[in-house]
């Protein structure tokens, strides 16, 4: 069993990168400085080895919670017993109003009732784990430097911290009221007073505020609606504009499957499908970082396709590599860093793409012409390849196949190229476009479909269902109450659904071992049910999804059979899927509603 399981923990961040502060206040996994750069704390993949961060109070027969500030990424871990209570807030600075971003980790304790003991030990580890830093004491504080890397951090306090062999410790006590700050910042980096982390810590609670106030969304699942959102934001790269598919790295699908995979990159798939949130949300800036960035790759190289994914600064994604001096989560391994599929053939990544421009479009800032340019380059190369097999959208690790949705989303990128430039009255070839666009549709009418139930199948000539079809009236392809696709979905219910959770296939991927329900295409599941008039079932779905976030409103990215999460934490795609849900779902529940075909 793990020291800590996986959702038992919050995240904070300053979007640049992130913390998990686990449910006993221990910070078990950061990377720094940036999401993308190597651990210093990484005990949640070896508790011995990885690192870790812990304040914690000496309290006998304790109950521990977790909360948000309101709207906020702000965390309170609170103990409470007889004979006293504490908290500890936990925060990374939002950036300023020039946009700069501090790089601090802040703690802030504090006794709410009686005496308290506390015990303070920070022990960060560089380069994944590789290097135990040397320390030395500075004033009231404690510098860690590792050897052959540029690493450098400094723990400071309002309590003296005693420097030991690869760690710092404190030992205080508080009295009722008492309040200390420590911050672990960059060596070299201006200290801040007392009155300086103070007002820091204020003008983060009020960005995260701010930030949050500025949501359109009003309906029934408000509060975990800007959870999900909140989530998102902090996958957000203030610097480039990019979007991270989750925070860490290593976190198992299935305990012992090797199914450990590096989620700290930029999806082109994953951050188009966070942009429709975004946008449905009314958070039109982000919306236009991405598009920025995403531009930035159709010009880079014109004649090059587009990668399945990238670094978070644009450039080429690193290739997988293994940890094997980690132990693993719960002894899950290999710990993977890097990850191999962005060496897959994806096909369906042109259609999110364009579908996100498509919408960025309609609710942003029209395309400029060089972009208009790259991306009808792409649309070419969409037309030339759509009829190939490729990895999928679960990048199965075995030999490439024609999946549905693969073809579906050349469908959609052609579509959506198509009323682009109707709308904006853009050069293109449209007649053969429709046409193109038209012979997809046919293919997938004629060839993925059960020889004897009729319904839509993961692949061409199988028999096998994929959660992924349900994204056939997501993406408009075809209507939500066609005969064909309601076939489909009690297919789906049937045979890829336990109590409400959707598993994604059952059917052989190339790799060891199974894994647990899709925690994103539960909410699909959801959406697509509000979307064929199926009120009760989709309320009863998303009520029961609903219940399998953490403490915290938090979603990994997949559910063990007892409902556990598993996988990379907390996971994009499941945070926007849910938001998709939660936005539709509502509409449809209201007055509002004016037909399936509304954006």
């Amino acid at each position: 069993m793990p020291q800590r399981m996986i959702g038992e923990h919050g995240i904070i961040g300053n979007l640049k990168t992130a913390a998990l502060v686990a449910l006993d206040g221990t910070v078990d996994f950061m990377c720094w400085p940036s999401l993308d750069s190597p651990t210093v704390f990484a005990a949640l993949l070896d508790p011995e080895k990885g690192g870790e961060f812990s304040l914690s109070p000496q309290l006998d027969n304790v109950r521990i919670t977790q909360m948000y500030l309101p709207a906020s990424n702000v965390l309170i871990t609170r103990w409470l017993s007889v004979e006293g209570s504490a908290e500890v807030t936990d925060l990374m600075p939002y950036p300023n109003a020039k946009g700069e971003i501090e790089r601090r980790l802040i703690r802030c304790v504090v006794a709410t009732r009686g005496r308290v003991d506390f015990t303070l030990r920070c022990r960060p580890r560089f380069d994944y784990a590789r290097i135990v830093p040397e320390t030395a004491t500075a004033g009231d504080g404690v510098i860690f430097t590792g050897i052959g890397t540029s690493t450098a951090l400094h723990l400071s306090g309002c309590v003296p911290v005693v420097a030991g062999e690869g760690e710092a410790t404190a030992r205080f006590t508080l009295n009722q009221g008492d309040k200390v700050y420590f911050v672990l910042r960059d060596v070299g980096d201006r200290e801040y007073h007392r009155e300086e982390i103070e007002a820091c810590v204020r003008a983060t609670i009020d960005g995260w505020q701010a930030w949050a106030r500025r949501s359109s969304y009003v309906g029934r699942w408000r509060e975990q609606v800007t959870r999900s959102a909140l989530a998102l934001k902090l996958l957000v790269s203030h610097e480039h504009g990019s979007i991270a598919a989750a925070a860490t790295f290593g976190l198992p699908e299935a305990s012992g499957a090797g199914r450990n995979w590096d989620y700290r990159a930029t999806w082109i798939r994953d951050a188009s499908f966070t942009v429709y949130a975004f946008i449905r949300l009314g958070y039109i800036n982000e919306v236009e970082r991405f598009r920025e960035w995403g531009a930035g790759l159709c010009s880079a190289d014109p004649g090059k396709t587009l990668n399945v994914m990238y670094s978070l600064d644009g450039t080429q994604a690193a290739d997988e590599t293994e940890l094997d001096h980690l132990s693993g989560y719960g002894g899950a391994r290999p710990v993977r860093i890097g990850n191999a599929a962005h060496n897959q053939t994806q096909l369906d990544i042109y259609g999110e793409l364009l579908d996100s421009v498509y919408l960025a479009n309609k609710y942003g800032t029209a395309i400029s012409h060089n972009h208009w340019s790259r991306l009808s380059t792409a649309i070419e190369y969409v037309i030339g390849r759509w009829e190939a097999a490729d990895a999928g959208i679960w990048e199965i690790r075995a030999e490439p196949r024609h999946f549905l949705h693969s073809r579906m989303m050349c469908w959609v990128a052609l579509d959506r190229a198509i009323r682009l430039a109707q709308k904006r009255s853009l050069p293109a070839p449209i007649g053969r476009w429709l046409q193109e666009r038209d012979r997809i549709s046919q293919d997938i009418w004629a060839n993925f479909r059960h020889p004897q139930n009729g319904h839509f199948v993961q692949s061409r000539g199988g028999t096998e269902l994929d959660a992924s079809l349900l994204m056939l009236p997501l993406v408009r392809f075809m209507s939500a109450t066609d005969p064909v696709w309601l076939t489909t979905l009690d297919a789906i219910r049937d045979e890829l659904t336990d109590s409400g959770l959707v598993t994604r296939y059952r059917n052989k991927d190339g790799l060891e071992g199974g894994e647990g329900s899709f925690t994103a295409c539960t909410f699909w599941y959801v959406e697509c049910l509000a979307r064929a008039g199926r009120l009760e079932e989709a309320q009863h779905a998303m009520e029961k999804a609903l219940g399998f976030a953490n403490h915290l409103g938090l979603f990994s990215e997949e559910l063990s059979i007892v409902g556990e999460p598993l996988g990379n934490f907390p996971q994009a795609l499941t945070h926007l899927a849910m938001i998709s849900a939660a936005h539709f779902l509502d509409r449809r529940l209201s007055s509002s509603w004016r037909g399936e075909w509304q954006p």
